[in-house]
């Protein structure tokens, strides 16, 4: 899967379920999304939405999704 800023929260989290508790590890402000009001937000979220939620650099965001997917898929 490719991710840019139009990728919606639910595909990735469809794709990689295990993804969400790597973001939390590295950025503890992630951790919002495991609970019942971040679950219903992240259902129409983007990552640009994400990054704008979280306060958290597109780019960055990016480049560590890709990073946990790589590094999941070596193991």
């Amino acid at each position: 899967m490719k991710f840019n800023s139009r990728t919606k929260a639910t595909e990735i989290m469809n794709e990689y379920p295990w993804l969400l508790d790597e973001l939390i590890k590295v950025d503890g402000r992630f951790k919002a999304a495991k609970s019942p009001v971040g679950k219903i937000m992240l259902k129409n979220a983007t990552v640009a939405d994400i990054c704008k939620f979280a306060k958290v650099d597109e780019g960055t965001l990016l480049e560590n999704l890709e990073k946990f997917v790589k590094d999941h898929e070596n193991k």
